[in-house]
């Protein structure tokens, strides 16, 4: 049994749905978009992105056997990446003052430009992670660039499907954490 099969197994009640989805959105098969190595990056990207370290350790266990190093690497620089420009994008988008939006940047994100594997999977798990961090003008940016690179709609939805349950079993495992937690008297 591999390691987020253990993981998934070990969900709460309230997280059968989670269950379910976990297993089917990693699965991928006949009619899929996303190639073996992108949905483990969008899978290990997120896992990193929810900061909870038992999904992470999971997920990079599993995708090991699915996806070589330099697309893990590239899928946990797209998380950190992400985790500093959508904080910083998401701002300058919901203040909205174009004295901030004519500032420059100033930070460096080097690895957005020349990632270890593909540069249309790195910009594929950045997206998928500033949907985790519902950072609206990076998900705009990323989505842009995926699919004037070759991908569709299709692994835009694939990825952000993975999102969306990478972020909801950190959730459940969170919950099952604070249950069986003792409580303090």
């Amino acid at each position: 049994m591999n390691a987020l099969e253990l993981l998934r197994a070990s969900l709460p009640d309230e997280a059968r749905d989670i269950k379910l989805n976990l297993s089917a959105v990693l699965q991928g098969g006949s009619g899929a978009a996303l190639s073996q190595a992108q949905r483990w990056g969008v899978a290990v990207a997120c896992a990193a992105a929810t900061r909870n370290a038992a999904l992470l350790e999971a997920t990079l266990a599993d995708a090991a056997a699915h996806a070589e190093a330099p697309v893990i690497s590239d899928a946990l620089a797209a998380s950190v990446v992400m985790a500093m420009n959508n904080v910083f994008y998401r701002f300058r988008h919901m203040i909205g003052k174009p004295a901030y939006e004519a500032k420059p940047a100033r930070l460096r994100m080097n690895r957005l430009g020349q990632p270890a594997s593909r540069k249309v999977d790195f910009e594929l798990f950045a997206l998928a992670v500033s949907a985790m961090n519902a950072c609206e003008s990076c998900v705009r940016s990323h989505e842009k660039v995926v699919l004037e690179n070759g991908l569709t709609d299709d692994h835009v939805h694939e990825a952000v499907r993975i999102a969306a349950v990478m972020q909801a079993t950190a959730v459940a495992l969170e919950i099952k954490a604070r249950a069986t937690a003792p409580v303090a008297a």
